[in-house]
């Protein structure tokens, strides 16, 4: 039995989150939310929002215990890139590429 959380369209790359998603996968929910307390970076906040999310839909809806969960899957995917433009010199524009990232966790019963 497993429960799940994901959030969609975040404005942070993924590689960015991948280094904060790296740090917690395959520990236990509590050791993974005092380390994302505790990362100074800025996906931090948005990975436990989603971690929050799956053990409360663990909890409420399949009946798990908290105590006993662990982060089985998680994962970062590239969502779609906004696209935009700069002005340079002699009418030329450099594009910037903004990236979103596709968050998903699965946290399961040992």
């Amino acid at each position: 039995m497993e429960a799940r959380a994901a959030t969609k369209h975040v404005r942070i790359a993924p590689r960015k989150l991948r280094l904060v998603v790296d740090l917690i996968r395959g520990k236990k929910v509590g050791e993974a939310l005092a380390i994302l307390k505790h990362t100074p970076k800025a996906g931090s906040p948005v990975v436990e929002k989603v971690l929050r999310s799956a053990i409360a839909n663990a909890e409420n809806n399949f009946s798990m215990d908290v105590e006993k969960l662990f982060i089985s899957k998680i994962f970062v995917d590239q969502a779609s890139t906004l696209k935009r433009f700069h002005p340079r010199a002699q009418g030329r524009a450099f594009s910037i590429l903004k990236h979103t990232s596709h968050v998903t966790v699965i946290v399961s019963e040992k």
